[in-house]
């Protein structure tokens, strides 16, 4: 560990003295390449010194062009009243997670480099409130408000090529929240030429909506169907029926809960049956199933299947099916090892400690408070005591 740390300080020396061999750094430059700063770069370019210094030096530069040491929030007073961007807080980890609610006619109205100014400032603020220990921070991208996925996607990469280019290292995990559609084809094509794609995640708010009942969580799939049971009179049975065909939700199959059937419920003796024999658990999903035969269609069903007149549901004991193994199965299947989760489930996992920042209401109050100077600009927080002792003390004369 000794020689490892040393030949980091060795490294970072001479990134450093290739850079003022170069021109002089500044006082705030000085400050800026600190050596936690330098060792991000240097991680970015596979530690390799000159590539390292040519990238550090390209960063002052741009730096110095956009002006953020002369970024204050009095410039973004508007974007701030509104919520468009801002910190809402810190994880577990005390990282800082922001939150970007851009509308598609943001553009229209303002110039893109008004928007990489304010992209630049959040990010400022973001990283003005680590604590020392920490050093990256989260993204939220709120893509609900756009309608237009190309113009998502433009949006989306000159943010992602700005914190991959000139705040290497610094971010933890982003999430793109409600694409519009279309969203998922054209950033499946441009996903391999982006730095930060391995960080970046699509997810869905509706994936994430409050249950009424428990036994409604545990049914990831049925959960799709945005199902109320507020509109049932009394019985918690899932089945509705129609002059044509039947929807029923069964308990008893997780690979496939739904049915659609030919066979008609309008008589209450069919798809209704008394819960006593089914345990005394309520479930919103309800014992439904009539027959394993209304899991196959009945253009592939055989002539006996077809003829097939229902029993009794009474006389009926469902129990869970095993299915069989199919040989029309996707090829990923054979090389997915047990338990592993594919892409969404991953990303909806790692998205649910960040979900109530999501929710979390706009404080701009809260926000401006974790503005240090001179980001925080002209304005200035004083808290509610100070001025009723002001109040006070000009009441006296």
């Amino acid at each position: 560990m000794g020689k490892g740390d040393e030949r980091d300080k060795e490294k970072v020396e001479a990134v450093l003295q290739i850079l003022r061999k170069q021109a002089p750094l500044t006082v705030k430059q000085e400050k800026f390449c600190n050596f936690a700063c330098v060792e991000r770069f240097l991680k970015a370019k596979g530690e390799n010194v000159k590539k390292a210094a040519k990238h550090l030096r390209a960063c002052l530069s741009w730096r110095d062009t956009i002006g953020t040491d002369h970024l204050i929030a009095d410039e973004f007073s508007t974007e701030l009243a509104d919520g468009v961007a801002y910190v809402a807080g810190h994880d577990q980890e005390a990282r800082p997670v922001m939150v970007f609610r851009i509308k598609q006619d943001y553009q229209k109205f303002h110039s893109q480099k008004m928007y990489i100014r304010l992209l630049v400032f959040t990010l400022e603020v973001a990283i003005g409130c680590m604590p020392r220990n920490v050093d990256q921070f989260v993204l939220l991208l709120d893509a609900s408000f756009f309608r237009s996925a190309s113009a998502f996607l433009n949006l989306l990469l000159a943010s992602l090529k700005i914190i991959s280019e000139f705040y290497p290292g610094r971010m933890h995990k982003a999430f793109i929240i409600d694409p519009p559609s279309h969203f998922s084809f054209l950033w499946k094509g441009v996903r391999p030429f982006v730095d930060l794609s391995a960080s970046t995640s699509i997810v869905s708010s509706l994936d994430f909506e409050d249950s009424l009942d428990d036994s409604f969580v545990s049914y990831p799939r049925a959960s799709s169907l945005r199902f109320n049971p507020t509109g049932l009179p009394g019985a918690k049975v899932g089945a509705s029926s129609s002059s044509r065909f039947t929807f029923t939700v069964s308990s008893f199959d997780s690979l496939k809960p739904w049915y659609l059937s030919r066979i008609d419920t309008s008589s209450p003796q069919v798809g209704i049956v008394p819960n006593d024999k089914f345990g005394a658990s309520p479930s919103l999903m309800g014992p439904a199933l009539v027959s394993p035969l209304n899991a196959r269609s009945y253009s592939f069903a055989s002539p006996a299947a077809r003829s097939f007149t229902p029993r009794d549901a009474r006389s009926f004991q469902p129990t869970p099916r095993t299915p069989r193994p199919s040989f029309l199965q996707s090829p990923a299947a054979f090389f997915r090892k047990d338990g592993q989760l594919n892409r969404s489930d991953k990303a909806r996992d790692s998205f649910l400690p960040f979900l109530k920042f999501y929710r979390k209401p706009y404080d701009e109050m809260a926000y401006r408070s974790k503005m240090k100077p001179p980001l925080g600009g002209l304005i200035s927080i004083v808290s509610p005591h100070i001025k009723r002792r002001h109040v006070g003390a000009s009441q006296r004369f």
